[in-house]
């Protein structure tokens, strides 16, 4: 397996049309897992985009787009619901690029950020119990299950990670 390096830069206006395009292309793909965003997604992307780098800017959100070597979107990696210490992880990686590692180092770079940068203290994050590859993502980056949940109508589990923020 050929791992690709990748690169985290924090959401910026000047990512929406990568983003966007990253998002169409990959539509189907990410469909097959997990629930489709649906037409509005895609017809409200601008203002939607711009709602969400303000709530980055209060805090609420820690959202992230993955690059390649050569600086092409090729995922994305997530921090919402930030309170308390503490925030929901969510992820995705395009096809292109699945399976070469980049969700596993995307998520662990996004740990080291939640600790060191924001000054979280644990991430949770959920999915459904046929999501091999995802499961895989979460356990390879210490992350451990607490609880069985069901998830868009699917048996799943809920992870955390507690972080270390004394570095």
């Amino acid at each position: 397996m050929l791992v690709l390096m990748v690169r985290l830069e924090r959401l910026r206006a000047d990512h929406a049309e990568a983003l966007l395009a990253f998002e169409r292309e990959n539509r189907e793909y990410f469909a097959r897992s997990v629930p489709d965003r649906g037409d509005a997604y895609f017809a409200e992307f601008p203002t939607r985009h711009r709602l969400l780098l303000d709530e980055q800017d209060a805090g609420g959100i820690h959202f992230h787009v993955v690059l390649d070597e050569e600086g092409h979107l090729i995922g994305r990696v997530n921090l919402v619901d930030v309170e308390d210490g503490s925030a929901e992880l969510g992820y995705r990686v395009g096809e292109r690029a699945a399976g070469r590692g980049v969700a596993t180092a995307a998520v662990a770079e996004v740990c080291r950020l939640a600790a060191t940068v924001y000054g979280l203290s644990g991430l949770m994050a959920e999915t459904t119990l046929d999501n091999a590859g995802s499961r895989a993502v979460l356990e390879r980056n210490g992350f451990v299950v607490v609880e069985e949940i069901t998830l868009v109508g699917k048996p799943g589990v809920r992870y955390r990670r507690a972080l270390d923020t004394s570095r």
